[in-house]
């Protein structure tokens, strides 16, 4: 009896592995500060569900890489694949693999370019940049009064953050409250921290005072902190703004050197794109596009938002 009775529990055992769903993901970089929060969701969203795997590949920011590693998933038979792509030209590619191989597919946070040629089973998880551009730039302008110069410090080029963030904050900034404010110079510093600062030290060199810094992500905000503090500038006299709302931006915020940023939910893009997923899998229904809205983060508010990524 009790022989049976281990042989009973070790079939359960067996039979409950062998029906694991496994989901391959495929990140732009594992390097980013925002992607890896975003990445440590999914893979803890996944602990929570039980019975799911997830299979994480970092790109490197690489989209020959990044293609190879969906067909990778594709031919090992992964019951899904999320994305987080490097560029969002390379969407179109990408689909397609998953569509001849008839896995389901996944987008997360980057819209691809083809979202609206979306074959079957295939599904976007995000955010609206837009929304995080303008929520931004809103608030520096308020905080500017309306008036003075500013930089803007863009994301890597060709992605959708950029593309986004930067033409929604152009937007703000030309408008009747704002026309005031002019745009000194735009340049990208690639989403990372040193860039960011490097450049910003550039435009300083060079004889630039701005009294505003918009950056489309808080580690750009976060390196031309860095730069202007080094360069003997006030942050009290600065308007420094970025997006995501990481936890080293909710503490610069709370130093009073980060003016604002914009919460980007890490947690409901990367539980939204794993239960997405399954769902197509599973043959449930589905939203093919769910946006994941984005929230103005302040001094006022700031405590609200520590422990929510």
């Amino acid at each position: 009896m009790k022989k049976l009775a281990m042989a009973t529990a070790l079939l359960a055992l067996l039979a409950g592995t062998a029906h694991a769903e496994k989901i391959g993901v495929a990140m732009s970089l594992f390097d980013d500060n925002y992607l890896t929060v975003l990445r440590h969701n999914i893979q803890r969203h996944a602990g929570e569900l039980g019975g799911v795997e997830v299979q994480m590949e970092d790109a490197q920011g690489d989209i020959a890489r990044q293609q190879s590693q969906i067909e990778n998933f594709a031919a090992s038979g992964v019951d899904g694949i999320i994305v987080m792509l490097v560029d969002a030209d390379s969407g179109k590619a990408m689909s397609r693999i998953a569509e001849r191989a008839g896995v389901p597919l996944v987008f997360v946070n980057m819209l691809p370019a083809n979202m609206d040629t979306f074959p079957d089973k295939q599904a976007w998880v995000g955010s609206d940049e837009e929304q995080a551009g303008e929520l931004q730039a809103t608030e520096v302008c308020k905080l500017m009064g309306g008036e003075g110069n500013a930089v803007i410090l863009m994301g890597q080029l060709g992605t959708t953050g950029q593309r986004g963030r930067t033409a929604a904050a152009e937007r703000v900034l030309q408008s009747d409250e704002c026309k005031g404010i002019k745009i000194l110079d735009s340049q990208t510093a690639n989403w990372m921290r040193t860039p960011a600062m490097d450049l910003m030290t550039n435009w300083i060199t060079s004889g630039m005072k701005p009294d505003a810094v918009l950056a489309n992500n808080d580690e750009m905000a976060l390196g031309a902190i860095q730069a202007l503090k080094s360069s003997g500038f006030k942050m009290d006299q600065v308007v420094v703004a970025g997006v995501d709302a990481t936890q080293d931006a909710l503490a610069s915020i709370k130093t009073g050197d980060l003016d604002v940023t914009v919460y980007q939910s890490a947690k409901g893009q990367g539980e939204g794109a794993l239960d997405t997923v399954l769902k197509i899998a599973r043959g449930e229904s589905y939203e093919q596009k769910v946006a994941v809205p984005f929230e103005l983060v302040t001094p006022e508010n700031v405590d609200d938002y520590t422990v929510r990524n």
